[in-house]
């Protein structure tokens, strides 16, 4: 469970003023479907989510598939959403262009689409609630240069490259080393699904191939701590690790060393703020095309930080 203690540290003081004009929680109802449930990071939105529920008087349901290669499913359920004829929606793409067909017929049907975490290539939502992942991911590849000494090899455990975060965070990863540390090489990027158990054999393949390997980046929960773990596996010494997102296990390989640093979202502001953007569209109101729920780079120097506790999560 998330403490009202990290959940108000997580947002602030504009996020939690709620509209002036407010419908029952009758009339509204809101369906939030992400893109799994397997990690902590979605429990985090969830919390969020149903603190913006409780403020503004609405319901909503938050559901996503088993794992994040089901695209399949979360286009299953998402239909099922629309079909329930809800005022809003809340969707979190695992494919940025799959579930285009079903937001369309949302938006014929008047139903305001609000996209968290993950946007879709359609100007169809109304607003994307997010983290900038370019810049995220910018920042990993400078705190990478740094541990590694501005030269080296280095590879990406990315997540998919079918989400809007998958792309974002490999790409503004890659990008950066590219264009600021010529003595870097990027020597593969290679995908594990944002599961720990296929990253740690992802990982494994990736050394085993490159014994000279200098870092690895891990694009979130899974990927990150499949890669603590493949390290661990095959005992190598010496590797900079730099992950994506929190969580326990995390949290504990930055705590013992084995990790150097990782980016942390603002899970908690993602979820509360894709539920009050959609209540402020159905009340008229204009909303940004995009609210940029912030991040951190956190290590074993900050992680006590207030304004960085804050948006950690186990």
């Amino acid at each position: 469970m998330f403490s009202r203690r990290f959940i108000l540290g997580a947002l602030s003081a504009a996020t939690l003023a709620a509209p002036a004009s407010m419908a029952t929680a009758e009339e509204i109802y809101i369906p939030l479907v992400s893109k799994g449930f397997q990690h902590q990071f979605w429990q985090a939105v969830k919390s969020g989510a149903e603190q913006a529920a409780d403020e503004y008087n609405v319901t909503i349901t938050f559901e996503g598939p088993d794992n994040e290669t089901m695209v399949d499913r979360q286009i299953d359920m998402l239909a099922a959403a629309l079909a329930n004829n809800p005022k809003a929606i809340g969707f979190a793409a695992l494919d940025s262009q799959a579930a285009i067909p079903l937001l369309r017929q949302a938006n014929d049907k008047g139903i305001p689409i609000i996209a968290f975490d993950s946007g879709v290539d359609s100007d169809i939502p109304l607003s994307t609630a997010t983290t900038d992942n370019l810049a995220a991911a910018g920042l990993a590849a400078d705190k990478m240069a740094e541990k590694i000494g501005g030269k080296g090899k280095v590879a990406v455990v990315a997540h998919d490259q079918t989400s809007r975060t998958g792309i974002d965070r490999r790409d503004g990863f890659v990008n950066r080393i590219e264009e600021k540390y010529p003595d870097i090489e990027v020597v593969t990027v290679q995908y594990g699904q944002g599961d720990h158990l296929k990253s740690t054999e992802v990982t494994k393949a990736i050394l085993t191939a490159n014994p000279d390997l200098d870092g690895i980046f891990g694009t979130n929960e899974g990927s990150a701590i499949g890669v603590v773990n493949g390290v661990q596996e095959l005992g190598t010494e010496g590797l900079v690790i730099i992950g994506y997102d929190s969580g326990k296990a995390q949290k504990d390989a930055i705590k013992s060393g084995l990790m150097a640093g990782a980016i942390t979202q603002n899970p908690v502001g993602i979820g509360y703020e894709t539920v009050k953007a959609a209540v402020s569209a159905l009340n008229g109101e204009e909303v940004p095309a995009l609210i940029d729920t912030g991040f951190y780079y956190y290590d074993a120097s900050n992680m006590d930080d207030p304004k960085i506790s804050a948006v950690l999560y186990d």
